[in-house]
């Protein structure tokens, strides 16, 4: 129970062609030994486009049940975001699929307006915080990366709120400095693993991605990193190791105490 193996996806993605992305991905998908949590990247059925009104589907929708279907079949919880639409407003929503069929959302918070996402979906208004095998999972969305507040553990001093931050992303190369850098330091400032995990190659509006999904542990230290390069990676987080970081080095004890509403 002290363990999670959590494997990540870093892809290409076909460019708004839902029908060839699921496809690729299942193969994928299917290549992984054991795992208990695969990530895909942001829209991961379309890659990150600003056309919602042509490409979005429901929660009833084709990818959602493909989404039930997988992690029934592989025996896994299966996490990623894609565009959804629910009483005519546009989600970029981070979807966490149960083995049963359950599932919980997160509607990413903060929408990247430089490149007019603000102009199409809406943002969401609370956290998703799953479970899993001990663990405590904060799920993220790209942008959310830049604002550590939304981000912050929370609660009195005397308690962690989770254990894992997660991000899912389409984050260009030409800024991969600044997604490195804030993976470590959501990493150290609390005290948890952060993953995250991004595309790699060209979108349909020719902008480069370099992947770098990485791994980093409470520390700050990156355990994986892959750029450039398609991958699949299987990490094993210890909640034993974690405990001890938390324990020897007891930092969020002096925290600010604050709630976001």
């Amino acid at each position: 129970m002290s363990q999670l193996h959590l494997s990540l996806i870093q892809t290409q993605l076909h460019w708004e062609d839902k029908t060839a992305n699921l496809h690729m991905l299942q193969q994928k998908i299917d290549s992984i030994g054991f795992t208990e949590v695969v990530v895909l990247p942001e829209m991961f059925s379309t890659g990150f486009s600003m056309r919602p009104q042509q490409l979005a589907e429901t929660m009833q929708g084709p990818t959602v049940q493909w989404m039930q279907e997988t992690a029934a079949r592989k025996k896994i919880i299966l996490t990623g975001s894609l565009m959804i639409e629910e009483v005519g407003r546009y989600y970029n929503r981070l979807i966490w699929m149960l083995p049963n069929g359950q599932y919980g959302y997160y509607d990413k918070r903060h929408l990247f307006a430089f490149a007019g996402e603000d102009q199409h979906y809406a943002a969401g208004n609370k956290r998703l915080i799953a479970s899993v095998k001990g663990f405590r999972i904060n799920l993220m969305v790209c942008y959310d990366l830049r604002f550590p507040v939304w981000a912050r553990q929370q609660g009195d001093s005397s308690n962690t709120e989770y254990d894992i931050l997660l991000y899912v992303a389409n984050w260009p190369e030409r800024r991969s400095h600044a997604w490195r850098t804030l993976l470590q330091a959501r990493a150290i400032e609390n005290q948890c693993y952060v993953v995250g995990v991004n595309r790699v190659g060209h979108d349909g509006n020719n902008i480069y991605h370099s992947g770098n999904s990485m791994l980093v542990d409470a520390m700050g230290d990156i355990q994986f990193e892959q750029a450039h390069d398609e991958c699949i990676h299987t990490c094993v987080l210890s909640k034993t190791t974690l405990d001890e970081v938390r324990s020897k080095l007891p930092f969020l004890r002096d925290r600010d105490a604050f709630s976001i509403s």
